[in-house]
């Protein structure tokens, strides 16, 4: 008699599963919205910086996707790579991208055309040591290099 649906009669199992259910989505719900700000100061950070590189004169330059094999894809995009490996990148209009695609016969042809995603303020996280870095100050580091 392991276990709270075997013990204390009929039910008491039923309302476990309940509460535990109950819990489950109240984490998962506080997971989503505390992403969902997360996005949304990261937009912030991402407007602040267009808005400064259009008075640097900061130039935005075509950008290309990368299969993870390595072959290199052109995208319609322009905008700024945001890491040395140049797969991780936000558009002039300030969406963010994650440039990393399936490797693909059609875009050697046509091109890649990848989706953007919710930005992060921590960029690479969960990457290996040294591969991470707060979008701040990669944004910082894009508009200094500028002048």
């Amino acid at each position: 008699m392991n276990g709270p649906e075997r013990s204390g009669g009929p039910g008491v199992g039923d309302d476990w599963r309940d509460q535990r259910a109950r819990a489950v989505a109240h984490h998962g719900a506080e997971l989503n919205r505390r992403r969902e700000a997360e996005a949304a100061r990261a937009q912030e950070l991402i407007a602040e910086f267009i808005a400064a590189a259009q008075r640097a004169n900061l130039t935005p330059e075509p950008l290309r996707a990368r299969s993870y094999s390595g072959r290199s894809y052109r995208t319609p995009l322009r905008g700024w790579y945001l890491n040395p490996a140049r797969t991780i990148a936000i558009s002039e209009e300030g969406e963010y991208y994650s440039l990393l695609v399936p490797s693909s016969a059609r875009a050697l042809i046509a091109g890649a055309d990848p989706s953007p995603s919710a930005p992060r303020l921590i960029v690479g996280e969960g990457a290996r040591d040294g591969e991470s870095m707060p979008l701040a100050d990669l944004l910082q580091r894009l508009l200094k290099g500028s002048g």
